[in-house]
């Protein structure tokens, strides 16, 4: 295995820092790309080489791939890692990227652009074995019967846009006299968002957890799961708080449903990262989704099993093998990730801006990703995120309790920061307790407004 020489990292925040570590701990010289905008941030400082791509409007930076390839012919970067988000999923970069002999540090372009595709992904999950909600065969076309397809899912059912995400495009109709609202709103979401209006329908949960499987595959033909993420606490279909292990599985029960997963990643010969979504009532596995790229919570997977995923992409992506088993694999007591943002924590309204002074804490099982440090400014041109608090302990209340004390050391001036909705959320019973599902944080928050 010939290792990369030289990885543009086409990405910025927390996570062009993450992957810049990997690569040094891995001996690579790295290129970081930025836009104007972030021109000073941390990972522009640290990396090797660095190219400005563009002003700070992300189509004609980050999402900009003349650009980026350009970034790549001038500093002879052989390969690209893409983060999450920007053009992380995005298929034709990956074929773009491979035909100029520079290596995408992700999936087969047809692997994402298989599970890019909802209506395509559920057909290739329940071809590979994995649990699917029940649900419209394909897209729900204005020609078809949507009662009659409603009646038989059974009510309530979830509209969902094919080509979405960020739970846009997205409405529940609980009764016949919906459906047709729900249809006609959803179909306009989606087009305006995702220019595709094309809709698929599928039972609506109650009170379901968010599950999500970790994977990792070498592309020819062995996979393990790295367990599993309970992403339950949500706000606007977006994760606010994740845990692993989930509060609500056992042993028995991570076994199984890490076996289907690893499993259908080996028939399907996947390479890289990769994350299994799913939700989970009444002891049920239902598939929602796949994310072919590393998930903005993967470190809570690292802190329980000690494998450095990012480590794990750069050298499956230079051609590697899987060195590791299923047996191989252990988890090791309990970690919370909080998603450190920039907002106010009443209202979630994006709160930019200057830090003047910045503390994180420390100590055993700590972790903080975060590429801000005191005197940088929060450019109000992307996602408001800071930073992610990750916490570990020998069992789930050792992490709480661990998290408490940490959210107390946290300080982050003067901008408004989601620091006080955490300190409130460790205290909370429900919480203390793992009995949560996806819609309890919202009524938490509506309860508490009222």
């Amino acid at each position: 295995m010939a290792m990369f020489s030289k990885i543009l990292i086409a990405n910025r925040g927390e996570i062009a820092l993450r992957i810049l570590r990997a690569c040094k701990e891995l001996g690579i010289s790295t290129v970081a790309v930025h836009s104007t905008a972030d021109a000073d941030a941390m990972h522009v400082r640290l990396a090797d080489e660095s190219v400005c791509i563009g002003p700070p409007a992300a189509r004609d930076s980050y999402l900009n791939i003349p650009q980026l390839l350009a970034a790549c012919e001038i500093t002879g970067a052989d390969a690209v890692h893409p983060g999450y988000g920007f053009l992380s999923e995005n298929a034709r970069f990956a074929e773009i990227l491979e035909a100029h002999n520079i290596e995408f540090i992700g999936p087969t372009a047809e692997h994402i652009r298989i599970m890019g595709d909802k209506i395509q992904a559920k057909k290739t999950a329940i071809d590979l074995g994995i649990p699917v909600v029940p649900g419209s065969d394909g897209a729900v076309t204005p020609q078809d019967d949507a009662h009659a397809i409603a009646r038989e899912i059974g009510y309530p059912v979830l509209v969902k846009a094919a080509a979405g995400g960020g739970g846009r495009g997205m409405k529940v109709a609980r009764t016949e006299a919906d459906l047709d609202s729900a249809l006609s709103t959803a179909r306009s979401e989606a087009k305006a968002a995702f220019g595709d209006d094309a809709l698929y329908m599928e039972k609506y949960l109650g009170q379901p957890r968010h599950i999500e499987i970790q994977v990792l595959g070498d592309g020819k033909g062995n996979a393990v799961h790295l367990g599993e993420r309970d992403c339950s606490l949500q706000r606007r279909h977006q994760k606010v708080l994740e845990e692993a292990p989930s509060p609500s599985l056992n042993a028995d029960q991570r076994k199984e449903i890490g076996e289907i997963v690893a499993s259908a990643m080996r028939k399907l010969k996947y390479r890289g990262v990769g994350t299994i979504e799913f939700l989970y009532e009444n002891g049920e596995f239902y598939f929602i989704e796949m994310n072919t790229r590393l998930q903005v919570e993967h470190p809570v997977t690292e802190m329980i099993t000690g494998i450095d995923l990012v480590n794990e992409q750069i050298r499956i992506a230079a051609g590697g093998s899987l060195d590791m088993v299923q047996e191989d694999i252990r988890f090791e007591g309990h970690a919370i990730e909080c998603r450190i943002n920039a907002e106010d924590p009443a209202t979630f309204a994006p709160s930019p801006g200057t830090i003047t002074y910045y503390h994180t804490p420390g100590g055993l099982g700590v972790r903080v990703d975060s590429g801000v440090y005191q005197g940088y400014k929060i450019p109000p041109y992307y996602d408001s995120l800071i930073g992610k608090l990750i916490v570990h302990g020998r069992n789930r209340v050792e992490c709480m309790m661990r998290l408490r004390r940490c959210l107390d050391e946290f300080v982050i001036d003067e901008i408004k920061s989601t620091i006080p909705l955490f300190r409130d959320l460790v205290d909370n019973q429900d919480i203390a307790n793992g009995q949560y599902d996806i819609h309890w944080l919202e009524k938490y928050l509506a309860n508490k407004s009222s």
